[in-house]
C-alpha cells in the first residue's frame, strides 16, 4: 500500500510533489523519493524515513523541472531494510524511464528469470517494482526500437505489460523527453485517480492528494486503463487490457485510505459509517446494549464506525485513548516485539472513561491481535469492569498477496482459530466481528457499478484467480521470521481460487 503521485505542470513541481507525499504519508513510512525532469535529464533524491526527514532544503533545490514523480514506501516485497529499494526506480533504455509503483506482483520471481534469460535485462534488487519497470521498458523497446514514440506505442507497451504481469499494480512513469504514463492493473485492486489544477495534471493514489494541493478530482483511472500525457501536455487514454474486472481492495475502505478520500466513486468516510451500521446488528445479537456503558474507538480509522455504532445502540460515544501522532502505524511495523512495544508508546488511556464501566472497544480490524491484546489489557488496567471488543471488519483469516503486509498464516490471530479461541487469545469478555457478506454489500451499495471487491484476506478468494498455497509459501520465503515459528503450508486451506 505505497502512496504514489505524478505531476505535469507549467511551474516547478518539487514543492508540489513534496506536499502531495505528506498527504500520502499514511500509506508508507519506510522510505520516500522524488524524481523530476528538466529537459531530458532526471533529478532524483530518495532515502529511508518519513517525508519530512528525507527532504531538506538542499535536496529540494536539486530537483528542478515541471514534471515529476514521488512515492512513499511501505515494503511488502524485497528487502525492507535496503535504501536501494526506495523508489523511484530508473532504467536508461529505451529513452530513459523512471517509475513508481503501488502494489505487489504475484509472479515477480518468474518474471525476473524471464527478463534475465529471454529479455537480457539485469535486475539489481529484490524489489518487484524494478521487475515491473524492466518489463515496461522491454515492451516499449519492442514497439519503438528506441527510435520514436507515439501515444499508440505507449498503449501497446502497457498492453504487453498486462499480458505478462500478474498481481496488483498502480503505476506512474516518466519517459524522458516524451511524457508521463500512468496505468492500473486489469482488476483495479490498488487505487489511482487523476485531476486538473492551474495549468497542470496530477495522478495519485488517493483523491485527498489532489484536493489538498489545489487540484480538482476528475475521475479514477479505470482497471486496465492507461493515461499518457505527452510533451505538449495533451492527455491521451485507452483501455489496454483484454479483459477488465473492477474489484478494488476492500481493505482500503476498512483501514488503509484516509477517510476524506474518495476511491472508485466511494467515500471512505461513508463506507466506514456503513460498516458501523451493519456492525451494530452483530453487537446487539451478542451483547445487550443495556450491558454496555460506553463505546470507545481505538484511534483512528475506527472512529466513523464507532460513532455510528454508538448512535444506533443508544450508548454514549467517548474518546478513551490519546494517540501519540509521532509513532508510526503499528500495523506496518516489522516484527511482533516492535509492534507490541510501540502500542503503549502510541496510545495512552483516559482512565476516567474506563473506571468501573463495561466498555465496548471498536477497532477497524484485527489482524495479528498484538495491538488488540495490549489495548484490552490497558482498558482493564484503567479499571474497566468488562471489556468487549468489536471489529468493523470480518476476521482476517488468509494472507494478502496484493500489497498489504499480512502474508503469513501464523501472523493472523484468526487463522485456524474459532471465535472463542480468538477471544481468549485477545483477552476480552466478548468479541464481535463484522460479517463478510454484510461488509461487501454495505460498501458496494455506495457504487453499484463495481463488479465486486478483492476481500481475499477475509474470504480467501483471490480475484486474479492464480494463487495457490504453494504460491503464498514461495512469496513468504525469505521474509524475516526470527520472532515467528515456521508453519507448514499444509495448514493453509484456501477456498477454490477463481476469478470473480
Amino acid at each position: 500500500m505505497c502512496g504514489i503521485v505524478g505531476v505535469v505542470s507549467q511551474t516547478p513541481v518539487n514543492q508540489l510533489i513534496y506536499d502531495a507525499l505528506l498527504l500520502l504519508q499514511h500509506r508508507g513510512q519506510d522510505a520516500a523519493g522524488i524524481v523530476t525532469q528538466e529537459g531530458r535529464k532526471f533529478y532524483m533524491h530518495k532515502a529511508k524515513g518519513m517525508v519530512r526527514d528525507v527532504f531538506r532544503t538542499r535536496n529540494m533545490r536539486s530537483l528542478p523541472g515541471r514534471v515529476g514523480l514521488g512515492q512513499v514506501r511501505y515494503p511488502t516485497a524485497g528487502n525492507a531494510h535496503s535504501e536501494e529499494e526506495a523508489q523511484p526506480f530508473y532504467v536508461n533504455a529505451p529513452f530513459g524511464l523512471v517509475m513508481v509503483h503501488n502494489g505487489n506482483l504475484t509472479n515477480a520471481q518468474a518474471l525476473k528469470q524471464e527478463l534475465f534469460q529471454t529479455d537480457h535485462r539485469h535486475i539489481n534488487t529484490e524489489s518487484d517494482s524494478e521487475v515491473l519497470l524492466n518489463v515496461l521498458a522491454h515492451e516499449l523497446e519492442k514497439v519503438t526500437r528506441g527510435i520514436s514514440l507515439k501515444p499508440s506505442d505507449v498503449f501497446a507497451a502497457v498492453r504487453g505489460v498486462h499480458r505478462r504481469v500478474k498481481g496488483s499494480y498502480a503505476v506512474i512513469a516518466l519517459i524522458a523527453g516524451h511524457g508521463l504514463v500512468a496505468f492500473r492493473d486489469p482488476y483495479g485492486i490498488r487505487p489511482l485517480c487523476f485531476g486538473r489544477g492551474d495549468g497542470g495534471l496530477m495522478v495519485a493514489s488517493e483523491s485527498v492528494t489532489l484536493e489538498g494541493t489545489g487540484f480538482e478530482l476528475e475521475r479514477d483511472v479505470q482497471p486496465g486503463e492507461a493515461l499518457f500525457i505527452d510533451a505538449q501536455g495533451q492527455l491521451h487514454h485507452e483501455t489496454c487490457a483484454d479483459q477488465v474486472h473492477h474489484h478494488p481492495c476492500i481493505f482500503e475502505y476498512v483501514y488503509l485510505a484516509r477517510p476524506d478520500s474518495v476511491l472508485d466513486g466511494i467515500s471512505v468516510y461513508q463506507a466506514r459509517l456503513n460498516l458501523g451500521k451493519t456492525l451494530a446488528k452483530r453487537v446487539i445479537s451478542t451483547v445487550p446494549p443495556s450491558e454496555i456503558d460506553v463505546v470507545i474507538p481505538i484511534p483512528e480509522s475506527s472512529r466513523p464506525s464507532a460513532m455510528e455504532l454508538a448512535h444506533l445502540l443508544g450508548r454514549p460515544y467517548r474518546e478513551g485513548f490519546v494517540k501519540n501522532r509521532y509513532v508510526g502505524r503499528t500495523f506496518i511495523m516489522p516484527g511482533q516485539s516492535v509492534r507490541k512495544k510501540s502500542v503503549r508508546q502510541k496510545l495512552n488511556v483516559i482512565a476516567s472513561e474506563f473506571k468501573g464501566r463495561n466498555v465496548l472497544l471498536v477497532d477497524d480490524s484485527i489482524v495479528r491481535g498484538t495491538t488488540s491484546r495490549e489495548i484490552v489489557q490497558m482498558a482493564r488496567d484503567a479499571g474497566a469492569r468488562k471489556v468487549y471488543l468489536a471489529s468493523a471488519a470480518p476476521p482476517v483469516r488468509y494472507p494478502n498477496v496484493y500489497g498489504i503486509d499480512m502474508p503469513t498464516p501464523q501472523e493472523l490471530v484468526a487463522h485456524g482459530r474459532t471465535l472463542d479461541e480468538v477471544r481468549e487469545s485477545i483477552g476480552c469478555d466478548a468479541l464481535i466481528y463484522q460479517d463478510v457478506d454484510a461488509m461487501k454489500q454495505t460498501i458496494g451499495s455506495l457504487n453499484p457499478a463495481l463488479a465486486g471487491f478483492d476481500a481475499s484476506c477475509f474470504d480467501g478468494r483471490y480475484v486474479t484467480g492464480d494463487i495457490t498455497p504453494e504460491d503464498i509459501e514461495r512469496m513468504n520465503r525469505g521474509r524475516d521470521q526470527s520472532e515467528e515459528s515456521e508453519e507448514d503450508t499444509s495448514r493453509l486451506s484456501l477456498p477454490n481460487a477463481q476469478t470473480v
